[in-house]
C-alpha cells in the first residue's frame, strides 16, 4: 500500500489553479521528486499535504488514513515533517538547541516533574542532547553541536533543517529545495545525504530544481505544469518524455 496518496486534489486561489485534479502515491521507502517550471504549484502542493492549506477538493492519504486539511501538529505527530524552501531556523538558540526543538512530540511534557527537576527529567534531557548531537552527526554537521546557530554557514543551516525534522521521527520527510543556494560541492553533499537519509528507511518527498540532483537520487518523479500532472516515472521515463522537454526547454529544443 502507498504511503502517500492524493486524490484529485485541487487548490484554487481568487478562481486561479494552483493545483488541478492532481493524483500520485508515494511508496514506502522511495524517494520521490516533484519538478516543474516556477509557478507550477509544487510547494502549493506541500502546503496542501502538510496541512497549511485546505484544499478546495480532493483528498489527501496517509498511510490509508484521510489527513485532508488536518492541522500540522498532528500531521508531526502521525509521522509526516517537512523542511521549507526559506530557511526556518531559530537563530536565538545554538545549533543543538534548534535539533532539540524538533524532539518536542516524544518529551514528557507533565508540570510538576518538569518543576521539580526531577532525576528522571534531567536523564531524559541528557538522552535529548546525545540524540540531537546523533542527528547532527548523521546530516554532516557534527562539528557544529556547540556552535550558536547565527554563526553556521548556509550550506550547514540546510543540514541542521533537516536534522530538525527527523528529530520528530518521521516516515514522510518532505524537503522543499534542500540544495537551492548551494554551490556544486554542497549539493553533491546534500544528494549523498538525503540518501542516506531515505536508506535509514525513512520515505522522502522532494521539490527541486537542480535536476542533476533529481535524476540521479530519485526512483519516482512528478513533473507539474500550471498546477496539473504533466508526466511522471522513473528518472530515464521522464528524461526521454517530450513534454517534459517542451515544458523546460521549449518546442524549438
Amino acid at each position: 500500500m502507498s504511503l502517500l496518496r492524493v486524490q484529485t486534489l485541487s487548490k484554487e486561489f481568487g478562481g486561479v489553479h494552483a493545483i488541478e485534479d492532481l493524483d500520485f502515491a508515494v511508496n514506502p521507502g522511495t524517494i520521490h521528486s516533484i519538478i516543474g517550471p516556477n509557478g507550477a504549484g509544487k510547494t502549493t502542493l506541500f502546503n496542501l499535504i502538510t496541512g497549511l492549506y485546505r484544499p478546495s477538493s480532493g483528498r489527501v492519504l496517509f498511510d490509508g488514513a484521510d489527513v485532508t486539511g488536518v492541522k500540522p501538529s498532528r500531521l508531526a505527530a502521525l509521522g509526516i515533517s517537512r523542511t521549507f524552501q526559506n530557511l526556518q531556523i531559530f537563530f536565538n538558540m545554538t545549533a543543538i538547541e534548534n535539533v532539540m526543538v524538533g524532539h518536542h512530540l516524544h518529551l514528557d511534557h507533565r508540570f510538576l516533574p518538569s518543576l521539580f527537576r526531577l532525576p528522571a527529567v534531567a536523564r531524559a534531557d541528557r538522552a535529548l542532547k546525545e540524540r540531537s548531537a546523533e542527528l547532527m552527526e548523521f546530516v554532516g554537521i557534527g562539528d557544529c553541536v556547540g556552535a550558536e546557530a547565527s554563526e553556521l554557514p548556509y550550506g550547514a543551516l540546510k543540514r541542521l533543517e533537516i536534522a530538525r525534522a527527523l528529530a520528530a521521527k518521521p516516515r514522510l520527510l518532505l524537503l522543499d529545495e534542500p540544495a537551492a543556494g548551494l554551490n556544486p560541492t554542497e549539493a553533491r553533499a546534500i544528494d549523498a545525504m538525503i540518501q542516506k537519509v531515505a536508506a535509514s528507511g525513512v520515505t522522502v518527498v522532494l521539490v527541486e530544481h537542480d535536476m542533476k540532483m533529481v535524476m540521479g537520487i530519485s526512483d519516482h518523479i512528478l513533473v507539474l505544469d500550471y498546477g496539473r500532472k504533466l508526466a511522471e516515472g522513473t528518472p530515464v521515463e521522464v528524461r526521454a518524455n517530450p513534454l517534459v522537454v517542451e515544458a523546460y526547454l521549449g518546442v524549438g529544443a
